[in-house]
């Protein structure tokens, strides 16, 4: 193979250089990358380039000879989407336009396969392209949390996305019933957490030594019978079951959470499903073609049903993100 020349499209703007790569060639390792750009084999507008170098659109990218390899073996052809599922994945819209597509998740569904996972999100994604690409996970939720999860319909605006997050320029916003009242109607959790080892199932811990740090802003909404409270948690950090792991820690597991608050975590009666009550009630990003993009998801049926039970309103909890004062 030749040296060519490749030219960034419209759709690349902001894009890694690593990742344009493994993008487009993927038969180039991260190893052999960085020797080309070492030896300055990989260039950008004719100019030595690093991996992390963020690209703009009618860049040109130039590709030294690769190695032939052998033909890779066939992919598996995606799981076909029957019409059933794509209209289910549809009705979870609940804003579209040029640049982001943001569903209200529901309970069960995970985001991304995994080890016996069949059934997620990423394999119905075809169902979301409107005539346009194939939309782009940028940041997760759990599998049985709810609640508004946004994608990007161009690789740009996935970008810009992906960077709020992780720059922590995106606020979200939870809602969660817990067994038990805090102490504190209104706090901070800053506690560190690391996963426990030997563990099937993914589970984490407070570890001061060897836990990242992990910040959770909350507030008591309201309070039944000091047997239930209905919380507002704004994550500044986003560790792996960060609100569940808090809210245990708090004393005052989230309902339905048997992983972090076992026994405790259940209510006997009826009318109090036991499934997981966490719901990604808001999210506050900014919009990749500029300003500022808030989105409120409405709760699934259980915990809406829950809400009935024990007597609370919506309307309580007031706008999202409004009556947090943040130190």
């Amino acid at each position: 193979m030749s040296v060519q020349t490749r030219t960034v499209a419209a759709d690349e703007a902001d894009i890694r250089l690593d990742r344009w790569f493994r993008r487009h060639l993927p038969q180039v390792t991260h190893g052999l990358l960085e020797k080309y750009l070492r030896t300055g084999q990989v260039r950008v507008d004719g100019r030595r380039a690093k991996a992390n170098q963020r690209l703009e659109p009618g860049q040109q990218i130039r590709i030294p000879p690769l190695p032939s390899q052998p033909a890779p073996p066939a992919a598996k052809p995606a799981p076909r989407i029957n019409e059933g599922e794509a209209e289910a994945v549809r009705a979870m819209v609940i804003h579209r336009d040029a640049h982001v597509i943001a569903i209200n998740k529901p309970p069960g569904l995970a985001v991304q396969g995994g080890t016996g996972t069949i059934k997620h999100l990423d394999a119905l994604l075809d169902a979301l392209r409107f005539d346009g690409e194939r939309p782009r996970l940028v940041h997760r939720l759990d599998k049985n949390t709810s609640g508004v999860l946004l994608l990007g319909r161009t690789a740009a605006a996935a970008a810009k996305l992906a960077a709020a997050f992780r720059s922590r320029g995106a606020r979200k916003l939870y809602w969660a019933l817990v067994v038990g009242v805090p102490k504190l109607r209104q706090g901070r959790i800053d506690a560190p957490l690391a996963k426990l080892p030997g563990r099937l199932g993914e589970k984490m811990a407070v570890d001061e030594d060897e836990g990242r740090r992990a910040v959770t802003w909350y507030r008591v909404v309201d309070t039944a019978a000091r047997r239930v409270a209905w919380l507002e948690l704004m994550p500044k950090t986003g560790r792996t079951h960060q609100l569940r792991a808090h809210c245990a820690l708090l004393g005052t597991p989230i309902l339905g959470d048997g992983k972090y608050g076992a026994a405790e975590a259940f209510l006997a009666g009826q009318g109090v499903s036991r499934k997981l009550h966490l719901h990604a009630r808001a999210i506050e990003v900014p919009h990749p073609a500029g300003g500022t993009l808030r989105l409120v998801a409405e709760p699934p049926p259980h915990i809406a049903a829950s809400f009935e039970f024990f007597g609370f309103a919506e309307r309580q909890a007031g706008e999202p993100f409004e009556a947090f004062t943040l130190d």
